[in-house]
């Protein structure tokens, strides 16, 4: 619903042995605040693991639409983290 607060837990696709998350951790703030400034939302919560992370967020009145903000924060971390690391051929 418009303005409503949601848990995400969002994972990355190889977990194991991957602590991609906690060594980019300045590019996963970086890339969130850019969102954030474009499509507005409030984080009441967020916690980073090497592998996963949990978030609480909240809309503003006006918006349901937490998939965009999900799909820019993914894509952008992807494409800042540096060349050199793995990605998979699913992506």
């Amino acid at each position: 619903m418009p303005g409503d607060t949601y848990f995400f837990t969002v994972t990355l696709l190889q977990r194991k042995n991957n602590d991609l998350l906690i060594q980019h951790i300045d590019i996963l703030r970086q890339v969130v605040k850019s969102v954030r400034d474009r499509h507005p939302f409030s984080i009441h919560g967020w916690v980073v693991l090497p592998d996963h992370l949990h978030c609480v967020l909240e809309l503003p009145p006006d918006t349901r639409d937490f998939s965009t903000r999900w799909r820019l924060i993914k894509a952008d971390f992807s494409k800042r983290i540096p060349s050199s690391e793995f990605r998979s051929p699913v992506r």
